[in-house]
């Protein structure tokens, strides 16, 4: 994947369509509720919220690649970018683990959160594909957001700025002396570009295209 540009990490896809309206509530209620199981605790709501992140791409690749085969055509790429999508979002939840374990009730919730999303959003991906990738765009926009706010508390010292995980270092290919926001500037770009594939897809499949040739700028 290439870099997103620095101006593009806050772009926001303003809601135009009813589908687009309800993906937008249906992201802010779920970010309300993370807001209020864990408050200022981000690195917690990190490591449950990474555990979930990789719904969308593994739903989206799964039922691709079965469209692809029932209709006897190519997917154009679009299968793998999204399995490289999910491969991605687990990489995150690595490196987060790497710095802190979750406790048994944050496994708890990680398990009862897993399995209502992967359902949720597996139904939601039958009845409107458009809208549920329209809701991972705007998962997306809020985890750069949430990057965003971390990098600033740990420039403002509120947070302390260790050595980053090894798993992380290598994934991201940083320098040996990374700190825990190379990291997460490298996590916020990642998920800049999931935002702007959903949004792709999802505006291509409002026009009709069942298959959309793949966005060249963001693979």
């Amino acid at each position: 994947m290439l870099n997103v540009n620095k101006t593009d990490l806050l772009r926001h896809h303003t809601p135009e369509t009813l589908s687009d309206r309800f993906a937008a509530a249906s992201e802010r209620l779920l970010a309300a509720t993370a807001g209020a199981l864990f408050g200022r605790r981000y690195g917690d709501r990190v490591i449950v919220l990474e555990t979930v992140a990789a719904v969308p791409a593994m739903v989206a690749a799964t039922l691709l690649h079965l469209k692809c085969l029932r209709q006897l055509i190519d997917d154009r790429g679009w299968v793998r970018t999204f399995m490289e999508e999910a491969e991605n979002q687990r990489a995150h939840l690595m490196a987060f683990v790497a710095i802190a374990r979750p406790s048994w009730s944050e496994r708890l919730l990680i398990a009862i959160s897993q399995g209502v999303f992967y359902n949720t959003y597996f139904l939601l991906s039958l009845v409107s594909a458009r809208t549920a990738h329209r809701l991972a765009g705007y998962l997306a926009e809020r985890s750069v957001q949430g990057y965003s706010a971390y990098l600033a508390r740990i420039e403002s010292g509120e947070l302390e700025n260790r050595i980053a995980p090894e798993t992380a270092v290598a994934y991201w290919n940083l320098p040996p002396d990374a700190q825990i926001s190379d990291m997460i500037m490298a996590m916020r770009e990642d998920e800049a570009i999931h935002r702007d594939i959903h949004h792709a897809f999802a505006d291509a499949l409002a026009e009709g295209r069942a298959i959309p040739d793949r966005p060249g700028p963001l693979i």
